[in-house]
């Protein structure tokens, strides 16, 4: 009885940060806007509602004899209707983030 298992499972989507919330005079930095790959409508974007969150980077001294850090946070609501969502982040997000990418993990799941 040989099981036929995927060669990988996809935990995760990819997503890019496109900056802190804010308006013309004000930004709120607890705040971050995230651009998830394939979400391009708020109802696509409610499946993300509630999901972690995290941003990799590296940085000059080893932690744990690793470079690699991570800064976890969650997808906390829709913004817009392009399908943009808010994230709030333990720390917040440093400004070199702008740009970089995220990984939207696919758990806790609501189905």
């Amino acid at each position: 009885a040989i099981s036929i298992m995927p060669s990988s499972v996809k935990l995760y989507s990819k997503g890019a940060i496109l900056g802190f919330r804010r308006s013309n005079h004000n930004q709120q930095q607890g705040t971050s806007l995230l651009q998830i790959e394939g979400v391009n409508d708020k109802n696509a974007a409610k499946f993300y509602l509630g999901k972690r969150v995290a941003y990799i980077y590296k940085a000059q001294k080893k932690r744990n004899d690793s470079k690699v850090r991570v800064i976890w946070g969650r997808v906390t609501r829709s913004h817009g209707n392009s399908g943009v969502v808010r994230a709030q982040f333990r720390v917040n997000l440093p400004p070199r983030a702008h740009g970089a990418g995220v990984r939207v993990m696919l758990y806790p799941s609501s189905i």
